[in-house]
């Protein structure tokens, strides 16, 4: 169905998520773009996340929200989201755009004033939540999140045929990159850029069998970069990792890049664009990897691939449609899946996707678990030989 929206100028997207479901977000922005070609887009995004979105000339404004304000005392905290809301609303937003489907967002397109405040239709949060919205889409929960975003403008005939994720490098950022893998990359080498860490650990593989991979691609003769977040459990995970590498393998400084915990997002987005291959767990470094255009092996444990599978930007252009018709790319409900040049490997045991923080809460998947690095490695061979 197509509404009628009347003198739309400025139009505030809010997305209160994690750095992944921020950047998967890009192709709202540019439906609002092409349907109100002249309108100022902003978009409202937890701080350390705005990251993903710099650089976009689709977006002309980006608003931070600072998640610490949860954890000051009440009336110091009542203060700052009064203060938080009241910038917001004096900046005259003719349209929200709620990505978010949370209480906080919903009280912040209500308080915006906006003439026209769209959201996701929801049975959860405060008694008469709906209330603070105009119109209300409903998107498919069984939809990749890139189209069950564009769901909530779709509905409401605000379309684009080009679901692009894009992620911009600033050139200082490529260049740094690049000149940093020039004095340790061979011409001609193959480089395989390998993140192994997620915020949540039970996201993440055995490092026995990480290592057993890494060895494996640095007796090929193939450069490995490996990068984590700065997290300190992300990186005593990645250094135990590295630690089993270096026990096995005395040549590890000559073909292996130690980068974890030093680099930016942008940076992350820089060494994937350079590289052949990125090979992980489900993370925001696999999206940006897919949105830089390289092919990604990513390992899926309790999480569903439907949703959250890497994004092939080829999609739009393959299938021509809009979101509104867009069939899921990932159309199992589990198992090994490929969507254009990635490939999602998972088990396809019933019990998947669980969305569990581990089984039985031990922060370890079974799933994950059995994946055995034999059948990636010859995923990897089978990815990198065609790419020639």
């Amino acid at each position: 169905m197509t509404h009628t929206f009347r003198d739309i100028e400025k139009i505030l997207v809010i997305k209160l998520r994690h750095i992944g479901d921020v950047l998967l977000a890009v192709p709202v922005f540019r439906a609002l773009k092409e349907t109100f070609s002249d309108v100022s887009l902003s978009a409202l995004v937890n701080a350390g996340t705005e990251e993903v979105l710099q650089g976009n000339p689709l977006i002309d404004e980006i608003i931070t929200f600072e998640r610490k304000v949860k954890t000051l005392y009440p009336i110091r905290r009542y203060l700052k989201e009064l203060g938080f809301l009241g910038s917001i609303k004096a900046k005259g937003f003719d349209m929200t755009v709620d990505l978010t489907g949370g209480d906080r967002a919903s009280v912040i397109s209500l308080i915006s004033g906006a003439r026209y405040r769209l959201g996701w239709k929801s049975e959860k949060g405060f008694i008469g939540k709906k209330y603070a919205y105009t119109h209300l889409s409903e998107p498919d929960g069984n939809k990749h999140m890139v189209l069950q975003n564009l769901d909530v403008v779709s509905q409401l005939g605000i379309t684009t045929n080009d679901l692009s994720v894009n992620f911009y490098i600033p050139d200082e950022d490529k260049i740094f990159i690049r000149e940093l893998l020039k004095k340790n990359v061979e011409e001609k080498t193959n480089i395989v850029h390998i993140h192994p860490t997620s915020r949540w650990l039970f996201k993440c593989w055995k490092d026995e069998y990480m290592a057993e991979v890494i060895c494996w691609l640095i007796e090929q003769r193939i450069k490995v970069v490996v990068t984590s977040s700065p997290d300190k459990k992300e990186i005593e995970k990645a250094k135990r990792i590295l630690s089993l590498v270096s026990y096995q393998l005395s040549a590890i400084s000559y073909q292996l890049i130690d980068l974890c915990g030093k680099t930016t997002i942008k940076h992350l987005g820089a060494i994937s664009e350079l590289s052949d291959l990125f090979f992980g767990v489900d993370s925001a470094p696999m999206h940006i990897a897919a949105a830089v255009g390289t092919p990604v092996i990513a390992l899926f444990g309790p999480s569903g691939a439907f949703h959250w599978g890497p994004w092939d930007n080829s999609y739009s252009s393959e299938f021509g449609v809009q979101s509104s018709e867009s069939k899921n790319p990932y159309n199992q409900k589990n198992g090994v899946q490929t969507f254009g040049m990635h490939t999602v490997i998972q088990r396809d045991w019933d019990c998947i996707p669980c969305g569990k923080d581990g089984c039985d809460g031990s922060k370890m998947s079974k799933c994950l678990d059995d994946i055995k690095p034999e059948e990636v490695i010859e995923m990897i061979r089978d990815k990198l030989k065609a790419k020639g």
